[in-house]
């Protein structure tokens, strides 16, 4: 039986990805801010380690997959914390559980809003690994009125991220898949007050192209997380996976990056 971490357990995309994982009778070992397995803030580098501590003890030491889902939007400055921060930590911090295992594998959740309007600064604080001035410079934007970049800034980081440590030494030298998934609009509480009423569909729609079908549940981003934790998946590396239903296709036309 494999033993897997999913943060953000408690909700959305995280919940129905434990759900999808434990109904193939895999072991699930949940975090999230409340109601989980492993209880932690994400947002703070306390929280992060205590994260480590606790799924160390959990699991006896050993596990074989990874999936760092936990994220926010238009929070201001905490999207950072947790969205690229909290996700690379935990990353960092897990991986060297997924020594033990056969089949190791590793997933993060970015995003389709990668593709839109970001700060090219804070990108590069948060590629350097400078928190502080990161969090600083996301308070900037806020207070400028750009506020509304920081999300998709934190997923263009996040993403650049996992193209870079995805053939590293660390992670592909040791026979661990590192991939990202970039949804497009998931009907989850952390979207619902961006889907609370027709107008704001609309503007979201038109921001946010999904040909095909429209919107989708939480269940559609899951099962494409679990196969990317599966022992199936040999040889993806680095991938930012678009499941966004036509979003990226839309917006970018022939560009493939």
């Amino acid at each position: 039986m494999r033993t897997v971490v999913v943060t953000g357990a408690a909700s959305g995309i995280g919940k129905a990805t434990k759900e999808l994982l434990e109904d193939r009778g895999q072991r699930v070992i949940g975090v999230d801010i409340q109601e989980s397995d492993v209880v932690v803030d994400l947002t703070t580098p306390a929280g992060r380690l205590e994260l480590v501590d606790k799924v160390g003890e959990l699991s006896g030491g050993t596990i074989d997959g990874i999936a760092a889902i936990a994220g926010r939007i238009n929070s201001g400055s905490p999207d950072i914390a947790v969205n690229y921060f909290g996700a690379v930590a935990t990353l960092e911090g897990l991986r060297p559980l997924l020594a033990g295992s056969s089949a190791p594998r590793a997933v993060v959740t970015s995003s389709m809003a990668s593709l839109l309007p970001h700060d090219d600064e804070l990108v590069d604080l948060c590629l350097a690994n400078d928190e502080h001035a990161a969090l600083d410079r996301a308070q900037k934007l806020v207070d400028t009125g750009l506020g509304s970049q920081i999300y998709a800034t934190s997923k263009v980081a996040l993403s650049r991220w996992v193209r870079r440590s995805a053939v590293t030494d660390d992670w592909a030298g040791a026979g661990i898949p590192l991939n990202a998934i970039a949804p497009g609009i998931v009907r989850t509480p952390m979207m619902a007050h961006l889907l609370s009423t027709p107008e704001k569909r609309e503007r979201l729609a038109a921001q946010v192209p999904m040909p095909l079908v429209g919107l989708m549940e939480a269940s559609a981003p899951a099962a494409l997380l679990t196969w990317l934790l599966s022992e199936e998946n040999t040889h993806m590396c680095g991938q930012v996976v678009f499941i966004d239903g036509g979003s990226d296709a839309s917006i970018r036309g022939d560009s493939t990056w």
